[in-house]
């Protein structure tokens, strides 16, 4: 691939003052299945790490992770490494943060629903992260966070509309709006292997405390960066049927067997108590 530049970062210098006691690890969760955790968010590495050149990035950080994310990839896969494309579950400002230094450095192509491509090509910003939410610090200091769209240009496609995912043959990702209006989620049949993105957590991603220290436990996704909470429920219950045994989320621990069971099973069932906050705007006054 050629890419045609003119891309515009708006991830360029703003580093982000948080960080977790996970962050700099890797953990294999399956024999192709990597996940680094940069700060407080986490990158997939999808692909055998005996074929360096063979496999896919989902997601891309935090704001000035590229370093961070070319480290774990050297470690992963060896020296001069590199995908054959890029994935984004949505674009958020902690799962973009990289991708538009990766894409120069790499030369590859990205992909993300049709309905994420105006966040990811200059076109729309995000709504603005509601402080307002209940929780703790993080969720107080999200009006900081940038909302802002970075701009791929020419070097973002969509994903293909029969669900397929370019370059991981086995897998298929499912739209789960609600967290964006284009999340995706990516599922893999045979192991029922799950990559969330933020359409569910492992961590109450709204309490600073939580975020450092990582402590595991199965919520509906950020609140204040959740603007379509309908929408929001319905992609947790899609993910819920599809009984997957393990999974890896966009924030916090990856999770499986029983544990991920009955945690997705209690959150599907009793998504408006747990997940949706009691007040905050983008809260119907129905909660």
């Amino acid at each position: 691939m050629n890419v045609r530049d003119g891309m515009k970062d708006t991830m360029d210098n703003r580093w982000m003052p948080l960080t977790s006691f996970s962050s700099g690890i890797g953990l294999e969760v399956t024999s192709d299945v990597y996940c680094f955790t940069n700060q407080i968010v986490n990158v997939v590495f999808v692909g055998n790490p005996k074929k360096p050149r063979d496999w896919v990035l989902i997601d891309a950080g935090m704001p000035e992770s590229t370093n961070a994310i070319l480290s774990a990839v050297e470690h992963r896969f060896g020296e001069n490494s590199q995908p054959k494309a890029i994935i984004l579950t949505h674009g958020h400002f902690d799962h973009v943060g990289a991708v538009i230094d990766l894409v120069r450095k790499w030369q590859v192509p990205v992909y993300a629903h049709k309905k994420e491509l105006p966040y990811v090509t200059g076109q729309s910003s995000y709504p603005e992260p509601d402080g307002a939410v209940e929780g703790g610090l993080v969720a107080k200091i999200s009006p900081i966070f940038p909302n802002e769209p970075i701009d791929l240009g020419e070097n973002v496609k969509a994903l293909p509309a029969d669900g397929s995912v370019p370059e991981l043959p086995e897998w298929r990702w499912l739209h789960t709006p609600g967290h964006t209006p284009g999340h995706v989620s990516l599922f893999r049949e045979k192991d029922r292997m799950l990559i969330a993105g933020d359409a569910f957590v492992t961590v109450k991603q709204d309490s600073l405390y939580k975020v450092i220290t990582q402590d595991k436990e199965i919520n509906g996704p950020p609140r204040y960066f959740t603007p379509d909470w309908e929408s929001a429920k319905m992609s947790v219950q899609k993910l819920q049927k599809l009984q997957p045994i393990m999974a890896v989320t966009g924030h916090g621990e990856p999770v499986s067997g029983k544990e991920l069971r009955e945690g997705l099973e209690k959150l599907a069932n009793h998504f408006d108590e747990l997940a949706v906050p009691d007040d905050g705007r983008y809260v119907q006054p129905t909660h």
